[in-house]
């Protein structure tokens, strides 16, 4: 068990328990899934370029990652169906606290200008979804050799019901919210 599952278990659950009155600890929401998404609209000239995302969301999630392709065909973006336009990896149990610990403690506070994350990126049902604009804040990217800055999306997947009982979780798990 990680660090942050433990105090998930000790800390956060009698917390969530006491504030919305839970009579069983299962009904507690936990974290279920992380998913990290990389889009490149340009991999479809450039194969390197989506070679080097794979590499490097593999070094900042610690898992292979896998390579979505496009759905339909976009004469505008000069896009065929089939062709490559990203790379995507879901973490779940141990890497996802791993992941998250990393995230909340390492990587955001190295954001510039950083404020703290908005309370309104949460999608109805109590899961939430943050832009990070370089990937270079995770200290795994060697800035020597990265091609461009990508961008990254960050989609944290929880079993709560609603958003106030997601952005609890969340906060009570180190998420830094805007105040």
């Amino acid at each position: 068990m990680t660090q942050l599952e433990t105090y998930y278990k000790e800390e956060v659950i009698p917390q969530l328990m006491k504030r919305f009155k839970y009579r069983n600890f299962m009904q507690v929401p936990k974290l279920s899934k992380i998913v990290l998404n990389m889009g490149l609209g340009e991999a479809s000239q450039n194969m390197k370029l989506l070679d080097g995302a794979v590499e490097e969301l593999q070094s900042i999630a610690g898992q292979r990652p896998v390579i979505t392709r496009a759905k339909k065909s976009i004469a505008a973006f000069k896009l065929r169906a089939g062709m490559p336009i990203g790379c995507m990896v879901t973490l779940r149990r141990d890497r996802m606290y791993d992941f998250y610990a990393k995230l909340v403690n390492v990587a955001l506070p190295r954001v510039r200008d950083f404020r703290g994350l908005s309370k309104k990126a949460f999608d109805g049902c109590g899961n939430y979804s943050l832009g990070i604009r370089e990937h270079i804040i995770f200290p795994e990217v060697d800035y020597d050799k990265i091609e461009r800055i990508k961008g990254l999306n960050v989609s944290i997947v929880t079993t709560a019901d609603t958003d106030e009982e997601g952005r609890e979780l969340l906060r009570l798990m180190g998420m830094p919210f805007r105040n």
